[in-house]
Protein backbone atom coordinates (compact mmCIF):
# COMPACT_ATOMS: atom_id res chain seq x y z
CA UNK A 1 0.00 0.00 0.00
CA UNK A 2 1.39 3.33 -1.06
CA UNK A 3 0.20 6.58 0.54
CA UNK A 4 0.53 9.86 -1.32
CA UNK A 5 -0.20 13.05 0.59
CA UNK A 6 -0.86 15.87 -1.83
CA UNK A 7 -1.52 19.58 -2.05
CA UNK A 8 -4.86 21.18 -1.15
CA UNK A 9 -5.92 24.34 -2.95
CA UNK A 10 -7.81 26.84 -0.85
CA UNK A 11 -9.95 29.17 -2.97
CA UNK A 12 -11.04 32.30 -1.08
CA UNK A 13 -14.40 33.80 -2.06
CA UNK A 14 -13.99 32.88 -5.75
CA UNK A 15 -15.35 30.22 -8.11
CA UNK A 16 -13.91 26.74 -7.81
CA UNK A 17 -10.71 26.36 -9.78
CA UNK A 18 -8.47 23.40 -10.48
CA UNK A 19 -4.77 23.00 -9.90
CA UNK A 20 -2.76 23.97 -12.99
CA UNK A 21 0.70 22.84 -11.81
CA UNK A 22 1.99 20.04 -14.10
CA UNK A 23 1.58 16.53 -12.69
CA UNK A 24 4.62 14.29 -12.55
CA UNK A 25 4.53 11.31 -14.97
CA UNK A 26 2.69 8.46 -13.29
CA UNK A 27 1.69 10.78 -10.42
CA UNK A 28 -1.58 11.25 -8.54
CA UNK A 29 -3.00 14.04 -6.41
CA UNK A 30 -6.30 14.81 -4.65
CA UNK A 31 -7.52 18.33 -3.81
CA UNK A 32 -10.37 19.93 -1.85
CA UNK A 33 -11.71 23.06 -3.56
CA UNK A 34 -14.34 25.26 -1.92
CA UNK A 35 -16.29 28.41 -2.81
CA UNK A 36 -16.55 30.32 0.50
CA UNK A 37 -14.01 31.81 2.88
CA UNK A 38 -16.23 33.08 5.75
CA UNK A 39 -19.59 31.26 5.80
CA UNK A 40 -22.06 31.80 8.64
CA UNK A 41 -23.17 28.91 10.81
CA UNK A 42 -25.36 26.47 8.79
CA UNK A 43 -24.50 28.12 5.44
CA UNK A 44 -23.86 25.73 2.57
CA UNK A 45 -20.24 25.52 1.44
CA UNK A 46 -19.83 23.77 -1.90
CA UNK A 47 -16.77 21.52 -2.01
CA UNK A 48 -15.36 19.90 -5.11
CA UNK A 49 -13.09 16.92 -4.49
CA UNK A 50 -10.79 16.76 -7.50
CA UNK A 51 -8.38 13.96 -8.26
CA UNK A 52 -5.81 14.12 -11.06
CA UNK A 53 -4.30 10.75 -12.00
CA UNK A 54 -1.68 9.98 -14.65
CA UNK A 55 -2.78 6.37 -14.26
CA UNK A 56 -5.23 3.85 -15.67
CA UNK A 57 -7.74 3.53 -12.84
CA UNK A 58 -9.73 0.30 -12.69
CA UNK A 59 -11.43 0.51 -9.26
CA UNK A 60 -11.94 3.37 -6.83
CA UNK A 61 -13.59 4.23 -3.52
CA UNK A 62 -13.55 7.73 -2.01
CA UNK A 63 -13.91 8.23 1.76
CA UNK A 64 -15.20 11.61 3.05
CA UNK A 65 -14.92 11.96 6.86
CA UNK A 66 -17.93 12.52 9.11
CA UNK A 67 -17.61 15.09 11.89
CA UNK A 68 -19.64 16.55 14.74
CA UNK A 69 -18.62 19.99 13.44
CA UNK A 70 -20.54 19.82 10.14
CA UNK A 71 -23.26 18.09 8.12
CA UNK A 72 -22.60 17.06 4.53
CA UNK A 73 -24.09 15.31 1.53
CA UNK A 74 -23.09 14.53 -2.05
CA UNK A 75 -25.15 16.69 -4.44
CA UNK A 76 -24.20 15.43 -7.92
CA UNK A 77 -22.97 12.23 -9.61
CA UNK A 78 -19.20 11.64 -9.84
CA UNK A 79 -17.50 12.86 -12.99
CA UNK A 80 -14.59 11.12 -14.78
CA UNK A 81 -13.05 12.80 -17.82
CA UNK A 82 -9.77 13.48 -19.61
CA UNK A 83 -8.10 16.89 -19.34
CA UNK A 84 -4.87 18.23 -20.76
CA UNK A 85 -2.54 19.28 -17.91
CA UNK A 86 1.08 20.21 -18.52
CA UNK A 87 0.88 19.02 -22.12
CA UNK A 88 -0.39 15.51 -21.23
CA UNK A 89 -3.89 14.05 -21.12
CA UNK A 90 -4.66 13.29 -17.47
CA UNK A 91 -7.55 11.29 -16.02
CA UNK A 92 -9.61 13.60 -13.75
CA UNK A 93 -12.13 12.71 -11.06
CA UNK A 94 -14.57 15.21 -9.47
CA UNK A 95 -17.23 14.91 -6.78
CA UNK A 96 -19.42 17.77 -5.46
CA UNK A 97 -20.19 17.94 -1.73
CA UNK A 98 -22.46 20.37 0.16
CA UNK A 99 -21.10 21.03 3.65
CA UNK A 100 -22.96 22.84 6.47
CA UNK A 101 -20.95 24.06 9.51
CA UNK A 102 -22.67 23.45 12.85
CA UNK A 103 -20.72 26.02 14.89
CA UNK A 104 -18.70 29.20 14.57
CA UNK A 105 -14.90 29.29 14.63
CA UNK A 106 -12.31 27.24 12.78
CA UNK A 107 -13.71 24.07 11.17
CA UNK A 108 -11.31 21.43 9.81
CA UNK A 109 -12.40 19.36 6.81
CA UNK A 110 -10.47 16.28 5.74
CA UNK A 111 -8.23 14.62 4.94
CA UNK A 112 -10.19 12.92 2.16
CA UNK A 113 -8.89 9.52 1.02
CA UNK A 114 -9.30 7.97 -2.43
CA UNK A 115 -8.58 4.23 -2.57
CA UNK A 116 -7.58 3.30 -6.13
CA UNK A 117 -6.69 0.16 -8.00
CA UNK A 118 -4.76 1.02 -11.16
CA UNK A 119 -3.23 -1.06 -13.91
CA UNK A 120 0.51 -0.77 -14.45
CA UNK A 121 2.19 -0.84 -17.86
CA UNK A 122 2.99 -4.50 -17.29
CA UNK A 123 -0.71 -5.24 -16.70
CA UNK A 124 -0.49 -5.74 -12.91
CA UNK A 125 -3.19 -4.39 -10.60
CA UNK A 126 -1.72 -2.08 -7.95
CA UNK A 127 -3.51 -0.70 -4.88
CA UNK A 128 -2.91 2.99 -4.22
CA UNK A 129 -4.18 5.33 -1.48
CA UNK A 130 -4.30 9.01 -2.41
CA UNK A 131 -5.00 11.46 0.42
CA UNK A 132 -5.64 15.20 0.46
CA UNK A 133 -4.45 17.50 3.19
CA UNK A 134 -7.23 18.98 5.37
CA UNK A 135 -8.60 22.46 4.77
CA UNK A 136 -9.79 24.93 7.40
CA UNK A 137 -12.93 27.09 7.19
CA UNK A 138 -13.46 30.22 9.27
CA UNK A 139 -17.15 30.19 10.26
CA UNK A 140 -18.76 33.38 11.60
CA UNK A 141 -21.81 33.51 13.93
CA UNK A 142 -25.35 33.30 12.62
CA UNK A 143 -26.66 36.91 12.66
CA UNK A 144 -29.86 36.23 14.61
CA UNK A 145 -30.88 34.81 17.98
CA UNK A 146 -33.22 32.20 16.46
CA UNK A 147 -32.27 28.74 15.16
CA UNK A 148 -29.75 29.07 12.27
CA UNK A 149 -31.45 28.73 8.89
CA UNK A 150 -29.71 29.71 5.64
CA UNK A 151 -30.77 29.31 2.03
CA UNK A 152 -30.25 30.69 -1.46
CA UNK A 153 -34.03 30.88 -1.83
CA UNK A 154 -36.86 30.06 0.58
CA UNK A 155 -40.59 30.00 -0.18
CA UNK A 156 -43.41 29.54 2.35
CA UNK A 157 -46.85 28.55 0.99
CA UNK A 158 -49.89 28.80 3.30
CA UNK A 159 -52.96 27.06 1.79
CA UNK A 160 -56.50 27.01 3.24
CA UNK A 161 -59.40 24.78 2.18
CA UNK A 162 -62.02 27.44 3.07
CA UNK A 163 -62.48 30.96 4.41
CA UNK A 164 -61.69 30.64 8.15
CA UNK A 165 -64.06 33.48 9.08
CA UNK A 166 -67.04 31.95 7.22
CA UNK A 167 -67.04 28.24 8.11
CA UNK A 168 -70.22 26.22 7.65
CA UNK A 169 -71.99 24.46 10.55
CA UNK A 170 -70.12 21.17 10.00
CA UNK A 171 -67.15 22.47 8.02
CA UNK A 172 -63.54 21.75 9.05
CA UNK A 173 -60.74 23.99 7.80
CA UNK A 174 -57.65 22.23 6.43
CA UNK A 175 -54.48 24.30 6.63
CA UNK A 176 -51.41 23.12 4.71
CA UNK A 177 -48.10 24.99 5.08
CA UNK A 178 -45.11 24.13 2.89
CA UNK A 179 -41.59 25.54 3.25
CA UNK A 180 -39.19 24.79 0.40
CA UNK A 181 -35.58 26.01 0.42
CA UNK A 182 -32.54 25.71 -1.83
CA UNK A 183 -29.19 25.33 -0.09
CA UNK A 184 -30.19 23.73 3.22
CA UNK A 185 -31.01 20.33 4.72
CA UNK A 186 -34.46 19.17 5.81
CA UNK A 187 -33.59 18.95 9.51
CA UNK A 188 -32.43 22.60 9.43
CA UNK A 189 -35.89 23.84 8.43
CA UNK A 190 -38.05 25.22 11.31
CA UNK A 191 -39.89 23.04 13.79
CA UNK A 192 -43.64 22.78 13.35
CA UNK A 193 -45.47 25.55 15.28
CA UNK A 194 -48.09 24.72 17.88
CA UNK A 195 -51.51 26.00 16.75
CA UNK A 196 -53.41 24.92 19.86
CA UNK A 197 -55.81 27.51 21.32
CA UNK A 198 -58.44 27.14 24.09
CA UNK A 199 -61.22 28.02 21.64
CA UNK A 200 -59.97 25.78 18.80
CA UNK A 201 -60.29 22.07 18.00
CA UNK A 202 -57.20 20.97 16.04
CA UNK A 203 -55.92 17.69 14.59
CA UNK A 204 -52.30 17.56 13.39
CA UNK A 205 -51.21 15.33 10.52
CA UNK A 206 -47.74 13.70 10.50
CA UNK A 207 -44.99 16.05 9.36
CA UNK A 208 -43.28 15.45 6.02
CA UNK A 209 -39.60 16.32 5.52
CA UNK A 210 -37.38 15.50 2.56
CA UNK A 211 -34.12 16.59 0.93
CA UNK A 212 -33.37 16.25 -2.79
CA UNK A 213 -29.79 16.77 -4.05
CA UNK A 214 -29.30 19.04 -7.07
CA UNK A 215 -26.10 20.42 -8.64
CA UNK A 216 -26.94 23.86 -7.14
CA UNK A 217 -27.30 22.39 -3.66
CA UNK A 218 -29.88 20.34 -1.75
CA UNK A 219 -33.53 21.34 -2.06
CA UNK A 220 -35.32 20.67 1.24
CA UNK A 221 -39.02 20.63 1.93
CA UNK A 222 -41.22 20.42 5.02
CA UNK A 223 -45.02 20.08 4.95
CA UNK A 224 -47.32 20.70 7.92
CA UNK A 225 -51.08 20.04 7.82
CA UNK A 226 -53.83 20.68 10.37
CA UNK A 227 -57.62 20.21 10.52
CA UNK A 228 -59.09 23.17 12.46
CA UNK A 229 -62.51 24.22 13.75
CA UNK A 230 -63.70 26.68 16.45
CA UNK A 231 -65.32 24.99 19.46
CA UNK A 232 -68.37 27.26 19.72
CA UNK A 233 -68.31 29.53 16.69
CA UNK A 234 -67.33 32.58 18.69
CA UNK A 235 -64.72 34.73 16.93
CA UNK A 236 -61.03 34.11 17.50
CA UNK A 237 -57.75 34.87 15.77
CA UNK A 238 -54.99 32.29 15.26
CA UNK A 239 -51.71 34.24 15.65
CA UNK A 240 -49.03 34.55 12.99
CA UNK A 241 -45.73 32.64 13.15
CA UNK A 242 -42.51 34.16 11.80
CA UNK A 243 -39.39 32.24 10.67
CA UNK A 244 -36.21 34.33 10.16
CA UNK A 245 -33.67 33.00 7.65
CA UNK A 246 -30.35 34.19 6.21
CA UNK A 247 -30.30 34.87 2.46
CA UNK A 248 -26.88 33.69 1.27
CA UNK A 249 -27.05 35.89 -1.86
CA UNK A 250 -28.05 39.23 -0.28
CA UNK A 251 -26.26 38.38 3.03
CA UNK A 252 -29.25 39.67 5.02
CA UNK A 253 -31.86 38.23 7.38
CA UNK A 254 -35.28 37.74 5.76
CA UNK A 255 -38.55 36.58 7.33
CA UNK A 256 -41.05 33.98 6.13
CA UNK A 257 -44.36 34.09 8.01
CA UNK A 258 -47.60 32.17 8.44
CA UNK A 259 -50.32 34.83 8.38
CA UNK A 260 -52.82 35.35 11.23
CA UNK A 261 -56.20 33.68 10.66
CA UNK A 262 -59.53 35.14 11.93
CA UNK A 263 -61.91 32.25 12.76
CA UNK A 264 -65.72 32.29 12.91
CA UNK A 265 -68.82 30.40 11.78
CA UNK A 266 -71.03 31.79 9.05
CA UNK A 267 -74.36 33.04 10.50
CA UNK A 268 -73.15 32.96 14.10
CA UNK A 269 -75.55 35.10 16.21
CA UNK A 270 -78.53 34.75 13.82
CA UNK A 271 -80.76 33.68 16.73
CA UNK A 272 -80.87 37.31 17.91
CA UNK A 273 -84.49 38.49 17.43
CA UNK A 274 -83.75 41.95 16.11
CA UNK A 275 -82.39 42.29 12.60
CA UNK A 276 -80.59 45.45 13.68
CA UNK A 277 -78.99 43.60 16.58
CA UNK A 278 -77.90 40.83 14.23
CA UNK A 279 -76.29 43.31 11.86
CA UNK A 280 -74.58 45.07 14.76
CA UNK A 281 -73.22 41.78 16.08
CA UNK A 282 -71.87 40.80 12.65
CA UNK A 283 -70.29 44.22 12.24
CA UNK A 284 -68.72 44.00 15.69
CA UNK A 285 -67.35 40.56 14.82
CA UNK A 286 -65.70 41.82 11.66
CA UNK A 287 -64.26 44.85 13.47
CA UNK A 288 -62.88 42.63 16.24
CA UNK A 289 -61.28 40.28 13.71
CA UNK A 290 -59.79 43.19 11.77
CA UNK A 291 -58.42 44.86 14.91
CA UNK A 292 -56.90 41.68 16.30
CA UNK A 293 -55.47 40.70 12.91
CA UNK A 294 -53.93 44.15 12.49
CA UNK A 295 -52.47 43.98 15.98
CA UNK A 296 -50.88 40.58 15.34
CA UNK A 297 -49.48 41.72 11.99
CA UNK A 298 -48.10 44.86 13.69
CA UNK A 299 -46.42 42.72 16.35
CA UNK A 300 -44.75 40.64 13.63
CA UNK A 301 -43.30 43.78 12.07
CA UNK A 302 -41.92 44.70 15.49
CA UNK A 303 -40.54 41.20 16.06
CA UNK A 304 -38.06 41.48 18.88
CA UNK A 305 -38.10 45.29 18.81
CA UNK A 306 -40.89 46.31 21.17
CA UNK A 307 -39.74 48.54 24.05
CA UNK A 308 -40.30 47.43 27.61
CA UNK A 309 -41.55 50.89 28.76
CA UNK A 310 -43.38 53.75 27.00
CA UNK A 311 -41.30 55.60 24.43
CA UNK A 312 -41.72 58.99 26.05
CA UNK A 313 -40.35 57.76 29.38
CA UNK A 314 -37.41 56.04 27.68
CA UNK A 315 -36.38 59.15 25.78
CA UNK A 316 -36.07 61.06 29.04
CA UNK A 317 -33.47 58.62 30.35
CA UNK A 318 -29.87 58.04 29.35
CA UNK A 319 -29.57 55.15 26.87
CA UNK A 320 -27.92 52.28 28.80
CA UNK A 321 -26.43 50.80 25.63
CA UNK A 322 -24.24 53.83 24.79
CA UNK A 323 -21.14 52.38 26.46
CA UNK A 324 -21.40 49.04 24.64
CA UNK A 325 -21.90 50.85 21.32
CA UNK A 326 -18.84 53.08 21.78
CA UNK A 327 -16.71 50.20 23.10
CA UNK A 328 -17.51 47.98 20.10
CA UNK A 329 -16.71 50.85 17.70
CA UNK A 330 -13.41 51.60 19.44
CA UNK A 331 -12.39 47.92 19.20
CA UNK A 332 -13.49 47.68 15.55
CA UNK A 333 -15.67 44.65 16.42
CA UNK A 334 -18.45 44.89 13.79
CA UNK A 335 -20.45 41.94 15.14
CA UNK A 336 -20.53 43.42 18.64
CA UNK A 337 -21.29 46.84 17.11
CA UNK A 338 -24.28 45.37 15.21
CA UNK A 339 -25.78 43.87 18.37
CA UNK A 340 -25.17 47.03 20.42
CA UNK A 341 -26.60 49.30 17.69
CA UNK A 342 -29.86 47.36 17.50
CA UNK A 343 -30.24 47.40 21.30
CA UNK A 344 -29.39 51.12 21.33
CA UNK A 345 -32.05 51.90 18.69
CA UNK A 346 -34.87 49.70 20.02
CA UNK A 347 -34.41 50.96 23.59
CA UNK A 348 -35.99 54.28 22.67
CA UNK A 349 -38.67 52.98 20.30
CA UNK A 350 -39.25 51.25 16.98
CA UNK A 351 -36.44 51.26 14.42
CA UNK A 352 -37.49 53.49 11.53
CA UNK A 353 -36.61 53.39 7.83
CA UNK A 354 -33.40 55.44 8.09
CA UNK A 355 -32.13 53.37 11.01
CA UNK A 356 -32.91 50.20 9.06
CA UNK A 357 -30.83 51.58 6.18
CA UNK A 358 -27.86 52.23 8.45
CA UNK A 359 -28.13 48.77 10.03
CA UNK A 360 -28.30 47.23 6.54
CA UNK A 361 -25.07 49.03 5.58
CA UNK A 362 -23.42 47.51 8.65
CA UNK A 363 -24.83 44.05 7.81
CA UNK A 364 -23.33 44.22 4.32
CA UNK A 365 -19.96 45.23 5.75
CA UNK A 366 -20.03 42.20 8.07
CA UNK A 367 -21.55 39.42 6.00
CA UNK A 368 -21.19 40.29 2.31
CA UNK A 369 -17.73 39.16 1.20
CA UNK A 370 -18.32 40.75 -2.22
CA UNK A 371 -19.40 44.16 -0.86
CA UNK A 372 -17.60 47.42 -1.54
CA UNK A 373 -14.78 47.77 1.01
CA UNK A 374 -15.33 51.56 1.37
CA UNK A 375 -17.27 51.19 4.63
CA UNK A 376 -16.00 53.75 7.18
CA UNK A 377 -16.86 52.85 10.74
CA UNK A 378 -16.47 56.33 12.23
CA UNK A 379 -18.69 57.95 9.59
CA UNK A 380 -21.31 55.25 10.04
CA UNK A 381 -21.31 55.68 13.83
CA UNK A 382 -21.66 59.46 13.52
CA UNK A 383 -24.68 59.05 11.20
CA UNK A 384 -26.23 56.48 13.52
CA UNK A 385 -25.84 58.60 16.67
CA UNK A 386 -27.04 61.71 14.84
CA UNK A 387 -30.20 59.83 13.90
CA UNK A 388 -30.77 58.73 17.48
CA UNK A 389 -30.44 62.26 18.86
CA UNK A 390 -33.46 63.74 17.11
CA UNK A 391 -35.30 66.25 19.33
CA UNK A 392 -38.66 65.15 20.70
CA UNK A 393 -41.71 66.93 19.24
CA UNK A 394 -43.22 69.54 21.56
CA UNK A 395 -46.69 68.89 22.92
CA UNK A 396 -49.41 71.20 21.62
CA UNK A 397 -50.74 73.76 24.07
Amino acid sequence: MVKIVVLVILILASPLQAQTTPLEPGGARLMILHDRSRPVVAEMVKLTLRGEYDLTVALENLRFPDSKEYDWMQIAPDRWFQERIGGRMIQVFERDIALFPRREGQIAVGPVVHDLTHISRSGDRIALEVASAPVSLTVIPFPHSRQPLTAKTLVLTDELSAQPGQLGPDEVLTRRVTIEALGTLAHQLPERPDLQQPWLISFTQPEQRETTPTPEGPVSRVVWEWQLRPRTGEPGVLPAFAFPWFDTDTRQIETAAMRPLPFGLAGFGSNVSSGASDALRQTSLMVLIAVVGFTVAFLILLWGRLPAVPHAIRRLRHNPHSAALERAAAQGDLLALRAAAERYATWSGRIDEEQERLLSLLDRAIFDTKADQSFRLNDWLADFLRKQRRPMPRAKA
